[in-house]
């Protein structure tokens, strides 16, 4: 009995993993996903509409323009990507809505169907148009490789991942069991979620060049950008254990992904 639950539990893990496989545009790097754009867009938006609610809308007229004037250019950008490689029907997930709200933070997100929310913290290292771009084009790169499907997807095989566990030791004492769950736990927390963390934050940042050296902004500011919010960190975590590479990582692969995306996508 506990040998055909191990065969069955296995067999169902590996066809999902076999049947739920798509490629992110761009990179084409394959990944999870396990639940559909309604579900995720559902939630998203019903996030972002509370989020909204509460928010205190920034009054800086000048910046609020310029998040929306550079936020619609990247949407240009990726929507004339997205035509170009034949992903015209991924259109229907995205309703542009861009955001400047009252805060300190030095934060930026996009939630899934392109709602983008920039904080007031972050305008004060954005010197530029350019500047802004880079942070723009990288939530927004996050929303056009479903990088929050991927993340509830990664969560879903946990769960599998954490009950077929459980079969596996049935028959074992119930200390050997508990031992098992935890180090499972720790497997997924360091060993999977932590580090697609990681790979997501890059691919955005790649992903983030792309789109805007198509929206014409100059990809080699990202460098100096980055140098910047480097300077306004506090000490990092070891990168294992953080979600984002270290400032280091990232500005390294930047400067090695910059001559081919310039020479790619047109950028002079």
């Amino acid at each position: 009995m506990c040998s055909m639950k191990k065969i069955i539990a296995m067999l169902a893990v590996a066809a999902m993993l076999l049947t739920s496989c798509g490629s992110v545009p761009i990179t084409g790097r394959k990944q999870l996903n396990l639940v559909s754009d309604q579900e995720v867009l559902a939630a998203s938006l019903q996030q972002y509409a509370t989020f909204m609610q509460s928010a205190p809308i920034s009054g800086n007229k000048t910046q609020s323009a310029q998040v929306t004037r550079v936020g619609q250019r990247i949407a240009a950008a990726t929507e004339a990507y997205l035509k170009y490689a034949g992903l015209e029907s991924e259109l229907q997930n995205f309703a542009w809505e861009f955001n400047l709200v009252k805060s300190n933070d030095v934060n930026a997100w996009c939630m899934p169907g392109g709602k983008i929310v920039v904080y007031e913290g972050i305008m004060n290292l954005v010197g530029s148009d350019d500047e802004l771009a880079v942070v723009i084009g990288h939530e927004v790169a996050h929303a056009v490789a479903k990088h929050s499907n991927e993340r509830m997807s990664q969560q879903v095989l946990a769960q599998y991942g954490a009950n077929a566990i459980g079969i596996l030791t049935s028959g074992k004492s119930a200390a050997t069991q508990q031992i098992a769950q935890q180090v499972y736990g720790l497997g997924a927390q360091y060993g999977v979620m932590q580090p697609f963390s990681r790979k997501h934050e890059s691919e955005a940042d790649k992903m983030g060049l792309v789109l805007m050296t198509i929206a014409g902004y100059n990809p080699d500011v990202a460098v100096t950008f980055w140098q910047k919010m480097s300077a306004t960190s506090s000490q990092e975590p070891p990168e294992f254990m953080s979600s984002h590479p270290s400032h280091a990582t990232r500005i390294a692969d930047i400067q090695k992904w910059l001559p081919e995306i310039k020479k790619q996508y047109g950028a002079k």
